[in-house]
């Protein structure tokens, strides 16, 4: 169905901007009750679930399942961290960037050759 390998990584990016939200979104609103913060972000990680499932599947004919899910580990950080910088006002420091870097350079040896997609 998909015939290019970005496509999945595009909706892994958009599926992780609901889950993101989600899941930190609530932490400016530390008034908000419970109940209602935990059924908001349900609602919300719906629609990361919509995306993400089909973006695993149409993916997986592309990408072992291990480079599915390095390549979402870092999709993650990506999104969190233009996340954290625009809502919480807060910037990563030296070890954040040294944590980055180490899943950055698991991804560059999950698609070292010999490391088959499919």
């Amino acid at each position: 169905m998909i015939s290019t390998g970005w496509m999945p990584i595009v909706m892994l990016f958009v599926s992780n901007l609901f889950m993101t939200v989600a899941w930190y979104g609530h932490l400016k609103h530390r008034d908000a009750p419970l109940a209602r913060v935990i059924l908001a972000s349900w609602g919300i990680a719906f629609f990361e679930y919509v995306i993400m499932v089909p973006a695993n599947r149409w993916g997986s004919a592309i990408y072992s399942p291990y480079q599915l899910k390095i390549l979402q580990e870092v999709i993650t950080l990506v999104v969190f961290s233009g996340f954290a910088l625009l809502y919480f006002g807060t910037r990563p420091q030296w070890n954040h960037l040294a944590a980055f870097g180490c899943i950055i350079a698991a991804v560059v040896f999950t698609f070292l050759p010999g490391s088959s997609g499919r």
